[in-house]
């Protein structure tokens, strides 16, 4: 018995473990009473901290300012009698550096008095600030090697929480990491300066407008998240899956997603133990999970949450991806986050969900800009806003195409189930028609005629499902918000949010300068609204897209358009180097010139790094177990040609199968040789990174599409019980 078959043995006899739930429990306790119970947020502080100190921090949290560091060793102590009763020994400054994964140093809750006698300690400098390497983290050429400084700081917005691992517990705060000249070197800093930016500029727009009272607009995010889960066993045997997330080989099953009878299918049962558990977790860690389903594509799943703040919810979908991950290990799972580990099916996307809404005073508290209102004025606002986003995604498409490009993204993006490489906004056939008629003008001149005639009643009904979903289009507006759908599973969403944030900035202070000239023209306001949409509605016509993005016709009529089609993943990441992108970034304060640099640079570096590992890893497997599989298989088979021969039987069809076999591997070696070629010569050009990203887009994924080619024909050929990997029927359709 070969190990493949081994692992369909062990798989075969399986039981369901049942998840380490209260809830499964009779009398387990409702969702409600344990959400959140290892997060120390808001609600814990106010009701143990001093009312003076809990004010101060509540203000920060509330209003994104900086935390008053005389009330940092109030709050340490606090915290740490806290984490200490739920038995934690041990905290951490967690933070997400460049890498789109987070990173932990652990510190013990440990130190001595003035009489050297041990004690627990956690100080106020402790929870505020630590001292990670800075050297060992992608810094895209803001650090050198020798330079190691650099800096964590707690970021009070986003609650601090236990997290349990085999048995001990460990405080994180979540954090951002900076260098030792404050240089950026994580996702989260460059997102937080995003979100103050869009907050100023949105502040002084509803100031503009008359809208008193605005002391924060903050971004909302809701991340759906997509994944695969298949049995650790046969992950274990896919060096594929182990080294990259992906099969670099493998042929189609009969049976992939054409009966279309998985989605939102029953839940398997194993399957459904899971992802209980995961839900669990999150729940005590304040993830708000609210959705889980079957997806399209066979053993291909997703999960979603509520809406939070988009800061506190980059940081829960980093939870989501670890939590996953370690669970699905417990119940013998492997959850998969590439964005396609198998060909030929559905891949898995990040869908985020991002909107714009206020902190106020007044009755603008909680009002979602991107939602219809009931009143004339309410419904122009709206419009304006959504001509922000619409002028920002016009003139820098390029810029959200970058933010989604990953070696993996590239497998997913303009397949059948991901919106294609080309950027565009869906808004839906009613909000489409209420565009054109303003652009036409056929609302008449003024805005109380404009919103008669367009009907005040029907616009709130936009955020309502009066239109069909658009699931071609990379950024749709679905009602109150706009889904980006293009970003992949794998990612972290900071990055992406932050470019769309940043894109929106600038749109709205161009609105602004475009609002204060026409006031200078008219006394009314709503009239100056409605003339500065219709032009931005106008100028940014190209952008809308109602249609099909997977049909041919729309890749021709883009380009008509003059909208960019960036398929490959160095030429999207380009788009960061552009002057435009330098003089927006600058300008705004999000980012220096040097970190905008780095983030191209730690992309492009990722960008190879994937696929040498990948190509490395292909040509192993060929080496050491597609080659030796099929040569021992052609021995039987020759052998049996021999002794047909030797019977005397005329009809020899083994001589036959071990002729084309025979071919297959000759042309196997070559298309082997070739890549091992390819890969020599991408490792001697690594030090000219964008030239040999270009080698790798073209040759390198040429010659890998070669060599898949042949090995997946062969895996056809070559006898079940001789084939070492398991094959994508045993993966996606387990017994």
């Amino acid at each position: 018995m070969n190990a493949r078959a081994a692992a369909l043995k062990a798989i075969a006899s399986r039981v369901v473990t049942p998840p380490n739930i209260p809830s499964t429990n009779e009398g387990g306790e409702p969702i409600s009473h344990y959400f959140g119970s290892l997060t120390f947020g808001a609600r814990q502080m106010r009701d143990k901290l001093p009312k003076e100190v809990f004010a101060k921090l509540n203000s920060a949290i509330r209003l994104g300012k900086k935390l008053d560091v005389e009330i940092a060793p109030t709050v340490a102590q606090v915290i740490k009698e806290w984490a200490m009763s739920h038995g934690v020994t041990h905290f951490c400054h967690w933070f997400q550096p460049q890498t789109g994964l987070t990173a932990e140093k652990h510190d013990a809750f440990f130190s001595f008095d003035e009489n050297k006698l041990p004690m627990e300690s956690f100080t106020g400098e402790q929870l505020i600030q630590s001292e990670p390497d800075a050297s060992s983290f992608p810094s895209g050429g803001l650090r050198a090697t020798w330079e190691a400084r650099g800096y964590t700081a707690w970021n009070p917005a986003s609650p601090v929480f236990i997290m349990e691992s085999a048995g001990t517990k460990t405080l994180c705060i979540p954090s951002v990491f900076i260098g030792y000249n404050g240089e950026a070197l994580d996702e989260v800093t460059p997102l937080l300066r995003s979100s103050d930016v869009l907050s100023h500029k949105a502040m002084e727009l509803l100031e503009l407008l008359g809208d008193k009272g605005a002391m924060r607009v903050y971004t909302t995010m809701g991340a759906e998240q997509e994944y695969f889960l298949i049995d650790r066993g046969h992950f274990s045997l896919r060096p594929d899956l182990v080294m990259g997330g992906r099969t670099l080989i493998g042929a189609p099953p009969p049976r992939g997603q054409q009966l279309e009878d998985h989605y939102f299918g029953g839940i398997p049962e194993r399957i459904q133990a899971c992802i209980a558990e995961v839900e669990y977790e999150l729940y005590r860690l304040g993830v708000p999970i609210v959705t889980r389903h079957n997806e399209v594509a066979p053993c291909q799943f997703e999960m979603a949450p509520v809406f939070e703040e988009t800061d506190i919810a980059t940081d829960h979908n980093q939870l989501v991806m670890a939590i996953l991950r370690k669970v699905a290990m417990r119940h013998g799972l492997v959850a998969l986050l590439h964005e396609k580990p198998f060909a030929g099916i559905n891949g898995s996307g990040k869908h985020c969900n991002w909107s714009m809404s206020i902190t106020a005073d007044n009755e603008l508290d909680g009002v979602n800009l991107l939602k219809p209102g009931k009143t004339p004025h309410q419904n122009l606002r709206f419009l304006l806003f959504l001509a922000a986003v619409l002028k920002a995604v016009y003139r820098h498409q390029g810029l959200l195409r970058a933010g989604i490009a990953t070696s993996g993204n590239e497998h997913r993006l303009g397949a059948n189930e991901a919106p294609p490489a080309i950027i565009s906004v869906f808004l839906g056939a009613m909000l489409t028609n209420m565009i054109e008629d303003i652009v036409a003008g056929r609302t008449g001149a003024s805005a109380d005629a404009a919103m008669i005639k367009l009907g005040v009643a029907k616009l709130p009904e936009i955020a309502q499902d009066n239109t069909d979903r658009n699931r071609t289009s990379p950024l749709a507006f679905t009602g109150a918000k706009f889904e980006f759908r293009a970003v992949g599973s794998s990612q972290s969403i900071a990055f992406p949010v932050m470019l769309l944030n940043t894109i929106v900035a600038e749109a709205i202070g161009e609105l602004i300068d475009d609002m204060k000239a026409e006031l200078k023209k008219t006394k009314s306001i709503d009239d100056a609204v409605l003339k500065v949409v219709r032009i931005a509605f106008k100028e940014t016509s190209a952008i809308r897209f109602e249609g099909n993005g997977y049909a041919e016709a729309w890749v021709k009529e883009a380009k008509k358009r003059g909208l960019l089609n960036l398929r490959r993943t160095p030429e999207a990441l380009n788009q960061l180097n552009l002057p435009s992108t330098k003089k927006l970034f600058t300008a705004l304060g999000i980012l220096s010139e040097a970190e905008l640099e780095s983030r191209y640079h730690v992309r492009i570096e990722r960008y190879l790094k994937d696929m040498l590992i990948e190509m490395h890893t292909m040509r192993e497997m060929i080496d050491t177990m597609v080659l030796p599989s099929a040569l021992t298989y052609l021995g039987v088979i020759a052998d049996a040609a021999q002794k047909t021969k030797g019977a005397g039987i005329k009809v020899n069809p083994a001589a036959a199968a071990a002729t084309t076999l025979a071919k297959q591997i000759s042309e196997l070696q070559k298309r082997a040789a070739a890549l091992r070629t390819a890969v020599e010569k991408a490792e001697s050009m690594h030090e000219a990174p964008a030239k040999c990203a270009q080698f790798l887009t073209s040759t390198g994924a040429d010659s890998m599409a070669a060599v898949r080619e042949i090995s997946d024909a062969m895996e056809l050929a070559v006898g079940d019980e001789y084939w070492p990997l398991p094959r994508y029927r045993e993966m996606v359709f387990p017994v």
